[in-house]
């Protein structure tokens, strides 16, 4: 192994100890892996954080595909004339 010297802002350092730690990782294998993955052509994240939808908020969409002559504009104005009287 040999060894690197990084000038890093302080702030930065901290934060990347404190996500070594919630990984139950070293900060010389987190750089290491990096830097590897870099030099490799892969610019994916190093970890992958997955979002599970609920199947009800995916049901909240009105419409699979957008009408395709559909004005916003106009339907905007339309509000703004119910609601306000304009």
């Amino acid at each position: 192994m040999a060894k690197l010297v990084l000038d890093i802002e302080p702030e930065v350092i901290k934060e990347a100890q404190y996500y070594a730690n919630e990984t139950h990782s070293d900060l010389s294998v987190l750089v290491q892996d990096f830097l590897k993955r870099i030099s490799a052509g892969k610019t994916e994240p190093i970890v992958e954080k997955k979002v599970e939808i609920a199947d009800w908020v995916k049901e909240l969409t009105l419409s699979k595909t957008p009408t395709p002559d559909f004005d916003h504009k106009e339907e905007y104005h339309k509000h703004l004339e119910e609601k306000y009287g304009l």
